[in-house]
């Protein structure tokens, strides 16, 4: 597949989300893929539109990902008796692989997907054709 030697140990950091703050202790469900030419993060966020992300890279290169829902006063006079998708406020911090170019990030919202695309540097293999002068 697309696998090299050092990407398990680089996910494991990438993904270990017990080390990473949280302001919130429900935390999304979040799925990274891996292609050829990208990596793709999926952030499971029911009900909430663009306008409630913000999506960036820090300082230090990393990218972080923010999500809030301001509540709206409502006269509901029904009370949960479970909730466990009302994600009122997220943040998201994700250490990037090196191969990472992130200039060119891009993050949409559909569907209840925040869906953030990691497109990889492409390593052009020079082919080395040449005379080689016989003495």
């Amino acid at each position: 597949m697309y696998r090299n030697s050092w990407l398990p140990e680089v996910f494991n950091d990438f993904l270990n989300t017990a080390n990473m703050p949280k302001t919130n202790a429900t935390a999304p469900a979040i799925n990274v893929l891996e292609s050829e030419k990208e990596y793709t993060v999926e952030l499971a966020a029911p009900g909430l539109s663009k306008e409630d992300f913000d999506v960036n890279i820090n300082s230090d290169g990393d990218l972080t990902i923010k999500m809030e829902k301001k509540a709206e006063e409502s006269e509901q006079k029904a009370h949960y008796l479970r909730r466990e998708f009302a994600y009122s406020k997220y943040e998201q911090t994700l250490i990037l692989p090196d191969d990472v170019q992130k200039e060119h990030i891009a993050a949409r919202v559909n569907n209840g997907v925040l869906t953030v695309v990691l497109p990889k540097i492409q390593v052009q293999k020079e082919k080395v054709a040449r005379q080689i002068a016989v003495d």
